[in-house]
């Protein structure tokens, strides 16, 4: 069992409505499974837990799809950068659990405090989400 729990902000805003998610990625033989997932509330904050039955130990990951400083670049002059729509899909980041919060069972004895992350950030590995 995993969890992990924080704050997104978008700059200086919380990032309201933010479909987080937490999957168990597998590099064998089993499936990859969403064990838990939601929006963030109001104020950006989220929690999520979730367990699954697995041949091997579960890797969980933390998963961020959103919409954060995400506009194509129109044009630029010296002064200002002028952006027009959202690029296609969503940006899509992901965050793998620490080991140490990993426990048997159906219910984490502990969630994994990631913290209050700025969206506006480009994180490494960083991908699209299509779909």
């Amino acid at each position: 069992a995993a969890g992990v729990e924080g704050q997104l902000m978008c700059g200086m805003k919380p990032a309201a409505g933010v479909h987080v998610k937490l999957w168990e990625e597998d590099s064998g033989p089993d499936p990859d499974d969403v064990l838990d997932e939601g929006y963030t509330d109001a104020n950006g904050r989220f929690s999520l837990q979730g367990s699954e039955r697995e041949l091997t130990p579960i890797d969980p990951v933390f998963k961020v799809y959103h919409d954060c400083d995400d506009f194509l670049v129109r044009y630029r002059t010296q002064r200002f950068v002028v952006r027009s729509q959202f690029q296609p899909g969503k940006r899509k980041v992901k965050f793998k659990i620490p080991k140490n919060y990993i426990s048997p069972g159906g219910v984490p004895k502990r969630l994994f405090p990631i913290g209050v992350l700025n969206l506006e950030t480009i994180f490494p590995k960083e991908e699209r989400d299509l779909i």
